[in-house]
């Protein structure tokens, strides 16, 4: 029977055994959960699991309260983090882990709800396990072809547009300055009102990921900028072991004709492939990222609450939450949604992105 036993966040044995443990996520990386502590006013957990005298592993997530329920995510709606769960030696059931992490959620941490999506963990053996799931579905490129492959892979007119963006003087910035986070936000607005949308985060926690993880050289910051030096286009990207991850993308509408999305997903794929990656993950589902050369991938949210009341309370809230995006939107105030923690995965980032 699997064991789990809680360690400091701050332990450096932890820091320093998982730095380099196969299959870590950038959404595991300390500094990225120190992010979301700051940002979603969170706790994090960090567990050992065990069987008898053997170490398994390591689980990750955060604790909160919402409306004085205690709540643990690993990750949770509405944190802009995709896949944590677990890191664990080979041949352990993840199946297991799970059950264990949940058991010890509910009746050590007094849990009342729990969610963990883990990018290791099939759908196969999430069926196999009865615990309960929705499915999150996401777009991923390979990248470990050759360069010449990776075009070819894309579609036609992505192609096309790349050579227009060339011919048209536009060029990439890579970046480290702290305007960055406006440029980027800037733009992100503006997508959301060409959607009748509101933002679904604040400028602050764009600042808050940009001054945490800068530090690490996990981070990418991107502008596009025209022959006259205006920045058209920004996207935010991390880097993690053999994975990439896109986490945000925007641009300005009277400037798409030139072609800057393109020309910086591009950039994006040749940058981390140059650095080890042999995935992008586009982070969430459009069917436009098909035509980036990528393919979708579904993975288990695992998602338990102590009382079934609890689950149809996240639903409602969800619910409510789109609702008042919406109405946001259609009367033009941009301001950012509140950080409720009960939103899902939402459709609307950008026209390049969805986050979770």
């Amino acid at each position: 029977m699997i064991s789990v036993t809680p360690i400091e966040f701050a332990s450096p044995d932890w820091r320093k055994h998982t730095a380099a443990f196969p299959g870590r996520t950038i959404y595991q990386h300390p500094a990225w959960m120190a992010f979301v502590a700051e940002t979603q006013h969170a706790t994090p957990v960090v567990a050992e699991l065990h069987e008898g005298n053997s170490r398994l592993g390591y689980f990750t997530g955060l604790l909160f309260h919402r409306f004085g329920i205690k709540v643990l995510g690993s990750p949770f709606p509405g944190w802009s983090t995709a896949y944590m769960g677990f890191l664990l030696e080979d041949g352990v059931s993840r199946t297991e882990a799970m059950a264990a992490v949940m058991k010890f959620a509910f009746y050590e941490l007094g849990c009342a709800h729990v969610e963990c999506m883990d990018r290791n963990l099939s759908v196969e053996e999430a069926d196999r396990s009865g615990l309960p799931y929705n499915l999150y579905t996401s777009f991923e490129v390979d990248v470990r072809p050759e360069e010449k492959q990776i075009l070819a892979n894309m579609s036609r007119e992505k192609r096309t547009n790349l050579r227009k963006a060339e011919k048209n003087g536009l060029f990439v910035e890579e970046s480290t300055d702290e305007k960055f986070a406006d440029d980027y936000y800037a733009q992100l607005c503006e997508v959301f009102h060409h959607q009748g949308l509101a933002p679904t985060y604040s400028l602050a926690r764009v600042r808050a990921l940009i001054r945490h993880m800068l530090p690490t050289g996990n981070l990418l910051l991107l502008r596009v900028r025209d022959r006259s030096g205006r920045c058209i286009a920004t996207n935010i990207s991390f880097g993690e072991q053999k994975r990439g991850y896109v986490w945000g993308a925007a641009s300005l509408r009277e400037h798409q004709i030139l072609r800057p999305n393109e020309l910086i997903f591009w950039h994006t794929f040749r940058y981390w492939k140059a650095r080890g990656a042999e995935f992008i993950d586009l982070t969430g589902n459009a069917d436009y990222k098909a035509r980036y050369g990528a393919y979708r991938i579904y993975l288990p949210w695992f998602q338990k609450s102590k009382y079934p009341l609890l689950a149809q309370l996240r639903n409602s809230a969800r619910e409510l939450v789109r609702m008042k995006q919406r109405i946001q939107g259609k009367l033009g105030t941009p301001q950012p949604l509140p950080s409720s923690g009960l939103r899902p995965p939402s459709s609307a980032q950008s026209p390049h992105l969805t986050n979770p």
